[in-house]
């Protein structure tokens, strides 16, 4: 697969436990329970959604992002149960699609179960053997300590730390910033 095929048929992957697929309009309702989950939007950088219409606008957005080749983001679902119970993703792609920054959140009732593990692994493999992409970024708020484990057990590397970069709910915090490379992710065998 390449760039081009990657963003003229939307990719589908698939795990032992998980199916990972396009975000439709029909999701909003389960799109909808975590986003307005105020634990799980608290290291998110995005007010919880207060209504069904704040999700709808969300995945019209992904579409968007999709179409203009910015961004791709599967949403998580369970084998055998087509529910969306969280989403993952990467955007902000530099001009050769070399690097992209990635993001991922999970409904809370879903936590320390492996899910989201499970669901980047599937996805940092697409996007390093089949989109052959070179780094991936992620960028996590300093007391986020659940994130930053997370993001240590698949491999990547805390890079530095900007402090005060982000002003969020009437206060400046910190932000980590983590880097894999494809060399990485092929040699540490996370997979």
């Amino acid at each position: 697969m390449s760039i081009d095929s990657a963003f003229t048929s939307f990719p589908r992957l698939e795990t032992p436990r998980l199916a990972l697929r396009q975000i439709q309009p029909q999701d909003a309702e389960a799109l909808f329970a975590t986003f307005s989950d105020e634990v799980v939007m608290e290291f998110y950088g995005h007010l919880p959604h207060q209504s069904v219409a704040e999700s709808r606008a969300l995945i019209e957005q992904l579409g968007e992002w999709y179409a203009r080749r910015e961004g791709i983001r599967w949403g998580i679902t369970l084998k055998g149960d087509d529910s969306v119970i969280g989403s993952c993703g990467v955007y902000l792609f530099d001009e050769g699609f070399h690097r992209a920054e990635c993001g991922y959140e999970l409904r809370r009732a879903f936590w320390r179960q492996g899910i989201m593990r499970e669901a980047l692994t599937a996805m940092l493999t697409f996007v390093f053997d089949e989109m052959r992409l070179h780094r991936i970024e992620a960028v996590v708020d300093d007391v986020n300590e659940r994130s930053k484990a997370l993001l240590r057990a698949l491999g990547f590397t805390h890079e530095g730390t900007l402090r005060q970069r982000f002003f969020f709910r009437e206060r400046f915090l910190d932000e980590h910033y983590f880097g894999l490379l494809r060399d990485e992710w092929q040699d540490a065998g996370v997979r």
